[in-house]
């Protein structure tokens, strides 16, 4: 059997949850890589949508964007064993989290779930799901990476550091994912999880 076949194996036999998990620090570019991927595979592949007690911005729409829980909803349900995986970010008293409502479907589905979570996120599904194949999405370097923030011009110093703290941390777990790989360009980004995807047997060629 070639590596070829035992990816698809595992992917579409020891796996059949029909999940895939992408990570990676903010600023990385999930966000812009994610929406490449579902244009590209609208047929194959869906993204979860969150849970999170933080307000809606402007333009986001409950159920599309997040799911807007209070926070003692958020805390009813995550007490119920409601949550795949959840955690406070930032430590700014937002809890993001991920429902178990939102992926079961995907068993009888015909398309694969991907999971947009942070690093202690993923830790937690590998523990439920250890063949869960996992991304992780790290940027050239982390001088690019601070340049991105730096770009967005919405946070402060303050919270520019404080990312760039946690991104370091996470950097550092990298290499407890399946793949890593790198976001110079987005449309190389996209092309290689596509090929690692296709690999797996998520996506078609």
């Amino acid at each position: 059997m070639t590596d070829f076949d035992r990816d698809r194996a595992s992917a579409n036999h020891a796996n059949p949850t029909k999940l895939v998990v992408l990570s990676g620090p903010s600023g990385v570019g999930k966000s812009t890589v994610l929406r490449e991927l579902l244009a590209r595979f609208p047929d194959q592949l869906r993204l979860s949508v969150s849970a999170t007690t933080r307000a809606p911005r402007p333009g986001e729409k409950n159920g599309v964007d997040y799911y807007f829980l209070t926070p003692d909803e958020f805390a009813k349900r995550r007490e119920a064993g409601e949550f795949l995986e959840c955690c406070e970010v930032f430590g700014r008293g937002h809890w993001y989290g991920t429902l178990l409502g939102e992926v079961t479907p995907s068993r009888n589905d015909k398309k694969w779930v991907i999971l947009d979570i942070d690093v202690d996120g993923a830790e937690k599904v590998r523990a439920k799901f250890p063949e869960v194949p996992t991304i992780f999405l790290r940027p050239s370097s982390e001088e690019e990476l601070e340049r991105r923030l730096r770009a967005r011009g919405t946070e402060s110093e303050a919270a520019i550091q404080r990312r760039l703290e946690v991104a370091r941390r996470e950097l550092a777990r990298a290499n407890q994912y399946t793949y890593q790989v790198v976001n110079d360009t987005v449309e190389r980004a996209v092309e290689e999880i596509g090929t690692i995807l296709a690999r797996l047997g998520v996506v078609g060629p």
